[in-house]
């Protein structure tokens, strides 16, 4: 794999065709990864940077998936005194119904494209995990604008750094303990999507925002704040 250039190649989740039994065993496989490998630690330093000493806020994820992020900031949340309002965003009817089965009270579910979401109340933060790398480039920049015009703080962005020792590790990892052939084919190429540093920069000024911050974290993470002034 050269990962000298972004992978043009397209992960087997983006299909249409997989049966939701498999895609659940990615769900559950991928909270396991974001857990051990500090993927919801790092959405929960976004979201801390984006709140600042606010006990309130209305908090929404595209790409939500199976809700794993969501409910990692409501623990957060909880534990310590802010009370969130959560909207979560995907495009399969299967996962928001997944997500569905560990309904709170304080969890709005929606099957839409982000783009077609019309909010009652613009939320507070807007954020995405592992969501980013599936798009091209041309339709990220109209993401973030999206994610700028409709946040009331900001928002942030947790994706994957494309670099051949997070590629390889991943490859090795996967292949020895997932049960899953999608995350056997997909997190790998994850990684060849990703972005570097200097991609993020780029896009970000192509997107025409300004002050926005691009800050690497470990295991092989860009978070991407950006904050209303």
């Amino acid at each position: 794999m050269n990962l000298s250039i972004r992978s043009s190649s397209k992960e087997l989740l983006d299909r249409d065709d997989i049966p939701f039994d498999d895609i659940r065993q990615n769900l559950v496989e991928l909270n396991f990864i974001n857990t051990w490998l500090g993927g919801h630690t790092i959405t929960v330093a976004g979201l801390k940077q984006l709140l600042g000493g606010r006990k309130s806020a209305i908090i929404c994820e595209i790409g939500c998936g199976g809700g794993d992020n969501l409910f990692a900031i409501d623990g957060w949340c909880k534990k310590n005194g802010v009370t969130a309002n959560l909207i979560g965003v995907d495009l399969k009817q299967e996962c928001i119904d997944f997500a569905k089965k560990k309904q709170q009270d304080n969890c709005e579910w929606i099957t839409s494209d982000y783009r077609s979401v019309s909010f009652n109340v613009k939320p507070d933060v807007i954020f995405s995990s592992l969501f980013c790398h599936h798009f091209s480039e041309d339709a990220l920049v109209e993401q973030l604008q999206w994610m700028q015009q409709n946040s009331n703080l900001g928002f942030f962005i947790n994706d994957l750094h494309r670099h051949k020792l997070a590629y390889l590790s991943i490859k090795i990892l996967t292949a020895i303990f997932s049960s899953s052939y999608l995350v056997k084919n997909d997190a790998p190429l994850s990684v060849a999507r990703g972005f570097k540093k200097e991609e993020w920069q780029a896009l970000l000024s192509k997107a025409q925002i300004v002050g926005a911050k691009v800050l690497w974290k470990w295991a092989f993470r860009h978070l991407i704040v950006y904050r209303h002034e």
